[in-house]
């Protein structure tokens, strides 16, 4: 079956899923899902993220690195973790690019129809969050708390219902912001395999109905400079992917990535909020990032509209 990355203006008939539209946006907290050890030498403010969570995506348009997030999908981060390791997605085109939207790969066919031989995974569109575990709340919207867990934006029950729950947690989700990576699927909400998609642009139909894994901390350029079309005439390409622990410690391009209940974050989100109005959106927020070599220096803080 044609697995998708889902519903969307562009026409029903491009899409085989019915839209749910969903209410927030969140970003990321200081200690990320599965996330790595103090900063070292960086400050409070920052952090480093595990190796073994993060995918370096090589592609034709140059280097993206993507956070995993397994407490939040962990059967669909686990089959990444074992197709990245196998190899399985090097050499593989992005055949579905569209505009303001997303860009799908992870089909060795490049059509749309295809898979790994692993089983298909069970779709993972919630999560239970514990109210004591880290997260940084930056609005909040028809009674949901919206905010970040680790570097990925999330709506969540408020945490008062956690103590009305059996297991004292409460549901939340991610949110398909600028750069966030979903998984495609077909008509089954439990057929996701190995395609996946990145976001290129906020599109929050496809909450609680796409399984988010992951986001992008770095090379947000380099995913919305793919080339568009369905497919496009010369599609870019994955050329090899590989969990940065894998790596060799020399080779690696690590980053830190700024601590959502950093003060420098708080400065950040006041800017945003200010200059967003009315109109502010927890997509709206970039999260800093700079290379982990540096000591100290100043923060470069993205454009308060968030990446274009």
């Amino acid at each position: 079956m044609n697995r998708r990355a889902g519903p969307g203006a562009l026409g029903t008939a491009i899409f085989r899923l019915t839209a749910l539209s969903c209410v927030a946006v969140l970003a990321a907290c200081a200690n990320v899902p599965g996330g790595g050890p103090p900063v070292r030498a960086a400050g409070a403010s920052w952090r480093m993220p595990d190796p073994a969570n993060v995918v370096v995506m090589e592609t034709t348009r140059g280097e993206i690195l993507i956070e995993l997030s397994p407490d939040i999908a962990p059967a669909h981060v686990a089959q990444i973790r074992t197709l990245t390791q196998r190899g399985f997605y090097d050499g593989i085109k992005f055949h579905r690019v569209i505009d303001r939207f997303m860009a799908q790969t992870g089909d060795p066919l490049g059509t749309g129809e295809g898979g790994s031989d692993l089983p298909d995974i069970k779709g993972e569109f919630l999560f239970r969050r514990d109210p004591a575990a880290p997260f940084t709340e930056v609005a909040s919207q028809g009674g949901l708390r919206l905010g970040f867990v680790g570097a990925l934006p999330v709506a969540s029950q408020p945490d008062w219902i956690a103590a009305r729950s059996v297991d004292k947690k409460v549901s939340a989700w991610g949110l398909h912001c600028p750069g966030v990576a979903s998984m495609a699927r077909d008509d089954n909400p439990d057929s996701a395999n190995s395609q996946i998609f990145l976001m290129r642009a906020p599109y929050l139909s496809l909450d609680k109905r796409y399984s988010i894994w992951g986001r992008v901390i770095a090379g947000q350029a380099a995913v919305n400079a793919l080339a568009a079309g369905e497919p496009p005439s010369a599609p870019d390409r994955m050329l090899r992917v590989r969990l940065m622990a894998d790596i060799p410690t020399g080779e690696r391009r690590e980053i830190l990535v700024l601590r959502t209940e950093s003060p420098e974050f708080a400065r950040l989100l006041a800017e945003t909020r200010r200059t967003r109005g009315a109109d502010f959106s927890p997509c709206d927020i970039d999260l800093p990032t700079r290379p982990a070599s540096t000591s100290g220096g100043g923060l470069s803080v993205p454009s308060p509209t968030g990446p274009q």
